[in-house]
């Protein structure tokens, strides 16, 4: 990360950055793609096996009840932190209008683009999103990362006929996902090895895409985004340092420094990658390693968490549309504050664990309270560092509800 974060600050000084993004960029690329590729293999084999696992599907729904509830629990309190946040320090009102409207020419495709992905699904029942769960081609579903809930769903369909029939039965099947399970995490290995050059090549390319052309014009802009930014930083860092522990002392029993170290490598490739589910993988081995989570339990809570726990990006959404809401001079309610709440906590749960949702997920939000979707444009210059922060929030929350379900499940068995 420090060697290329100063690369990238030598290329923006030295005018290499064409440079960069030809023979450098397109090594984070290759390794986002790899993390993308395990993805879908790990969730499907690592689901079906922990669910196999457990002894009776009684324990399996009591499991998928708490963990579904816990992770609705830690969104709305992201969201309502975050609505606290821009109440508090109010960054929409020092917002400059000169550059209102550069930054509404400089993003309006991508403002078009988010509202057209929105308009698409107008026409839908409500309820949508519980038919969309459920695939109408398996094999259709694993080919894309976005239908995540479909595997998922799959997986447990799969898992719970497992547990159902007869051990005698189900005996070869068990040792077969066994198995894929090893040959999985032995990829996930391989391909782990490859991170530090992965990890160089995103950071240049993250720092070089930053400045653009002009740094100095980029340098003016973000400063008058910073208070906006530090807003939802604030956010962030409130779920992470004290909500998230509070939790895995409080109700998980692991010391507050132990899960601070124990999710930091989760969050630190988290980051990088902008995407939950390219981080599962380490995730995973975060927990069962430093935090002595069981298998049974992070095979399951953890995929899941990967789709529907979406805390840091509900934060962020929360003061995203408060700031919309004040550069546009418009008065939110407590009634439009209560429905932000719900509708991020609903349109948090499918959302898929790749980079790129979030601004379409804000979209439903801003219209849920009559927010100008325009206004997207004027908080795109800082998404994407943004974007990496509040997936690290995403994987450290998957991390704490998977350290409750272990406890829970110890208990019982005890």
């Amino acid at each position: 990360m420090l060697l290329g974060i100063g690369f990238g600050l030598l290329a923006i000084n030295t005018g290499i950055i064409k440079f960069t993004n030809d023979w450098i960029a397109p090594f984070g690329d290759i390794f986002i793609r790899l993390l993308k590729l395990i993805a879908i293999p790990l969730i499907l084999v690592s689901l079906i096996k922990g669910i196999s696992d457990i002894k009776d599907t009684a324990s399996l729904s009591r499991m998928g009840l708490r963990t579904v509830l816990l992770y609705i629990v830690t969104t709305v309190i992201a969201i309502s932190i975050g609505l606290a946040a821009a109440y508090t320090i109010k960054p929409g009102n020092f917002f400059p209008e000169d550059k209102q409207e550069m930054l509404f020419e400089k993003y309006s495709q991508q403002v078009e683009d988010s509202e057209a992905a929105v308009k698409d699904s107008e026409d839908d029942s409500p309820i949508q999103f519980l038919v969309e769960i459920v695939p109408e081609n398996i094999f259709m579903s694993t080919t894309n990362n976005t239908m995540m809930l479909q595997v998922i769903f799959f997986a447990i369909l799969f898992g719970s006929a497992i547990i159902v029939l007869p051990r005698s039965k189900t005996e070869p099947v068990r040792n077969f996902f066994d198995s894929l399970n090893d040959i999985v995490l032995k990829i996930i290995e391989i391909i782990m090895n490859f991170a530090p050059i992965g990890v160089f090549a995103l950071i240049v390319s993250v720092i070089v895409d930053v400045a653009g052309d002009n740094p100095a014009d980029s340098a003016s802009l973000f400063g008058s985004l910073a208070l906006y930014g530090l807003t939802v930083v604030l956010g962030l860092l409130a779920m992470i340092l004290l909500i998230y522990p509070l939790f895995a002392t409080g109700i998980g029993k692991v010391r507050y420094l132990k899960f601070i170290k124990g999710v930091f490598p989760a969050q630190l490739l988290a980051f990088r990658t902008s995407s939950s589910a390219a981080t599962l993988p380490v995730t995973k081995k975060c927990v069962e390693e430093n935090l002595d989570v069981e298998d049974e339990v992070s095979s399951f809570v953890l995929p899941i968490g990967a789709t529907i726990n979406m805390d840091g990006t509900s934060l962020y959404q929360a003061v995203a549309a408060v700031f919309i809401a004040q550069v546009f001079g418009i008065d939110l309610t407590f009634v439009d504050m209560l429905t932000i709440i719900l509708t991020a906590t609903l349109a948090s749960i499918g959302s898929a664990a790749v980079p790129g949702t979030g601004m379409i997920m804000l979209i439903i939000v801003l219209s849920s309270v009559n927010i100008p979707a325009e206004g997207l444009a004027l908080i795109f210059a800082v998404d994407r560092p943004l974007y990496m922060m509040r997936t690290s929030v995403n994987v450290t929350g998957d991390s704490v509800i998977s350290v409750i379900i272990n406890r829970f499940l110890r208990k019982r068995k005890s």
